[in-house]
């Protein structure tokens, strides 16, 4: 048995009919090529475990809750956990639309804190390609965050195509590096020492922040009181909304080497742009600009699992209507939270974090005060695979959509995943309190177009 955390004990105590606490995604897969319906009938029963019943799940698929500790599950019932859907039009809307359903559903907890959906009869991307499916799996924040989500759903897979492993997903191995996917426990004293040693830097960098905010310098310190009221920052209903766009991860990076910036930076930017031009058209966009939560993962290596990240809050610059101005006051923003995080140590960073933002927490907890909230919404980078294609079993995965969770007060969420040459965003909102929310996709590819436009083309930015 393992102690809760701190952070996973928090994401339980959030949980509510409103607030599912799972993170998420869609991972759509290309059948091999002249598959017939009974190779992909077999195909389908031996990926879900229905072609071996007696299959017992392994870490973290077989982790339950025992009061304040995870414990090994002792049965295993692969209905409660994996479900096979047949789409009617193989369209992806049609999907989305599953999913969001799915979303909104809370996991429960008398079991393994996981479900498995596949979706078959997925259109082809296009005309001539693969046959398509998608997996819908999703986890409990408690068990992990979105970034150990992505890395081990990656090492179950293969990067060979011919590659056949006989184990449904949630009975493998975890093949790379597995001793290293546990959680870093230390001592009671290591956590004091630790603790305590973080005072002294903790209260020079409060010091400096307090310097700033008195200088107006807001690109340099974001204060926990800075971000103004938005449509975003409403009460949530249960309804969630998955949506989904891919766009060229090259057209990115060529934008970034183009001003000398990140090619994250330009995503924040292209993010920026789409939630700027969709408040215009709700004419409800502050005069201020708009606080992202940037989560960034504290990983010492790539394979721990369970809830590792802090956040550094972003200013979007979405008061700004000039593109460069705007990018520029994102970066700026960016390469401050990071100069600070690099100063200080990990139990460091934490403690500042908290020092800054505890507030909110208890407010997001409480859902006392919605329309006063410490950022806007959050925006993920959820690392993925840059080059290598990974395989299921021959099927090759084609695109990685993520999905998170929303809180009272933060009625959109934003994660991206970078997979080959593709960024894939997935969006999360409760379009029951964002009227016409289905147009943001559009709008980061039309920001996208944008910043082309005026970069390669010399042509006037789409107006935002």
């Amino acid at each position: 048995m393992r102690m809760l955390g701190i952070v996973d004990l928090l994401f339980l105590l959030l949980e509510n009919a409103k607030q599912p606490m799972h993170v998420a995604g869609i991972c759509v897969f290309e059948l091999p090529k002249h598959s017939t319906s009974q190779d992909e009938a077999q195909y389908f029963a031996q990926l879900l475990g229905q072609a071996d019943v007696d299959s017992l799940p392994n870490f973290p698929f077989n982790q339950q809750l025992a009061g304040l500790f995870w414990q090994k599950a002792s049965r295993f019932d692969w209905h409660k956990h994996c479900y096979h859907h047949r789409l009617q039009t193989g369209e992806m809307s049609e999907l989305l639309e599953k999913v969001s359903n799915l979303h909104e559903e809370r996991l429960l907890k008398d079991r393994p804190l996981w479900q498995l959906h596949l979706f078959s009869n997925l259109q082809p991307e296009h005309e001539n390609a693969p046959k398509r499916f998608a997996l819908y799996l999703k986890i409990h924040h408690a068990v992990l965050d979105g970034v150990a989500a992505m890395r081990l759903f990656q090492r179950l897979l293969s990067r060979r195509a011919d590659e056949i492993l006989p184990q449904p997903l949630w009975s493998r191995q975890i093949r790379q590096r597995q001793s290293s996917f546990v959680r870093q426990n230390k001592s009671f004293l290591g956590h004091l020492t630790e603790q305590l040693g973080s005072i002294t830097p903790v209260l020079a960098e409060l010091k400096q922040d307090y310097k700033l905010y008195r200088q107006g310098q807001t690109e340099a310190f974001i204060g926990s009181l800075q971000a103004p009221p938005s449509l975003f920052n409403q009460k949530i209903t249960t309804r969630r909304d998955f949506l989904a766009i891919a766009l060229q991860k090259s057209r990115f990076v060529e934008i970034a080497k183009t001003l000398g910036l990140t090619t994250n930076d330009v995503i924040l930017a292209v993010c920026a742009y789409a939630l700027r031009a969709y408040l215009c058209q709700q004419n409800a966009l502050p005069s201020k600009s708009l606080i992202a939560f940037v989560p960034i993962s504290l990983r010492n290596n790539d394979t721990a699992l369970g809830n590792q990240i802090s956040f550094i809050p972003t200013n979007l610059g979405t008061a700004e209507e000039d593109l460069l101005v705007r990018i520029n006051k994102i970066s700026q923003s960016i390469q401050a939270g990071k100069a600070r995080m690099q100063r200080m140590t990990q139990a460091q960073f934490i403690n500042y974090t908290a020092a800054h933002y505890a507030w909110a927490g208890v407010n997001l907890a409480l859902r006392l005060y919605p329309k006063k909230q410490a950022f806007n919404l959050v925006i993920s980078n959820i690392p993925g695979d840059d080059n290598t294609p990974l395989y299921l079993n021959g099927a090759r995965l084609s695109a990685v959509y993520p999905a998170s969770v929303l809180f009272d007060g933060q009625a959109l969420n934003i994660s991206f995943a970078n997979y080959q040459d593709r960024i894939d965003f997935g969006l999360i909102a409760c379009g029951e309190v964002l009227p016409n929310i289905h147009h943001l996709p559009e709008l980061i590819k039309q920001g996208l177009e944008a910043y082309e436009n005026l970069l390669f083309y010399n042509k006037t930015p789409i107006k935002d």
